[in-house]
């Protein structure tokens, strides 16, 4: 075995949310470290050649990403790596075509890209992972997505999410973590459902359980850790993929192709 950190990655060892062909070719792009993990994560690359379609073939897609205007931008930031990871809930925007999609898993757990309306690109939520005490006394909070924001509402706590505003860059809003609120599954054998919470169990040296419930009636139970709040009660702060996040059976997906045909 060599040493150091691999810089390659083949298609059949790529995360199963990329939905890569294995037929077309024998590597992949490998993500760059940074604000998500390698596994939850996809690089700008693929998203542009692959699930976009706006490039061709990876050449092009590091021509489109190298210009100097910044024709690509993930949370109002231009970025020109082509390796540069995006992850759940990052805003991708495209302003020569005029078009924002939001980075969210479908109801079989691979990505998607939902596109927004223009008021909804001008926000991301995110969670809450870690809540501190800094330096001279100032309270900041690490979300999910690697940002670290201080002078923040001391009423945040961890597991909560806030929406926040990548214009201004100040929260507008946070949604707590308590039964009744509406959470998106974002891990797990359940990634891509969403559903209110009914129960949360606090288990001593293990996992903490989430019991969800669907529009349809379905519960189901997953970790504490895997659950991303998405709104309360009544409403949904964004715009789900296709299918609302209702997982569906063999026989369901086969009378809506009937229907379709």
């Amino acid at each position: 075995m060599t040493r150091g950190p691999k810089k390659h990655l083949k298609r059949v060892n790529a995360p199963k949310s990329w939905l890569m062909n294995k037929m077309g070719g024998v590597f992949t792009v490998k993500p760059n470290a940074g604000p998500h993990k390698a596994s939850e994560s996809i690089p700008l690359q693929i998203i542009l050649r692959d699930k976009l379609k706006i490039a061709l073939n990876g050449r092009e897609a590091k021509i489109i990403l190298n210009q100097k205007e910044g024709l690509v931008l993930v949370d109002k930031k231009a970025k020109k790596d082509i390796k540069y990871p995006c992850g759940f809930m990052d805003v991708i925007d495209i302003p020569k075509l005029g078009v924002s999609y939001r980075v969210l898993y479908d109801n079989k757990g691979r990505f998607t890209f939902t596109k927004l309306k223009k008021n909804e690109s001008s926000f991301k939520l995110c969670k809450v992972v870690q809540k501190q005490m800094g330096p001279n006394g100032i309270p900041y909070i690490v979300t999910h997505d690697g940002r670290t924001i201080r002078f923040f509402n001391t009423e945040v706590k961890v597991n909560d999410t806030i929406k926040y505003n990548l214009e201004t860059k100040e929260i507008s809003q946070f949604f707590s973590f308590k039964v009744g609120n509406l959470a998106f599954v974002c891990d797990g054998s359940n990634r891509g459902r969403v559903g209110h919470i009914v129960h949360i169990s606090k288990l001593d040296g293990d996992h903490d359980l989430i019991t969800l419930k669907d529009s349809n009636g379905n519960t189901f139970t997953t970790r504490t850790g895997y659950v991303f709040i998405i709104g309360d009660e009544k409403t949904c702060q964004i715009t789900l993929p296709k299918g609302n996040g209702l997982k569906q059976d063999i026989i369901e997906e086969q009378k809506i192709r009937e229907e379709k045909a």
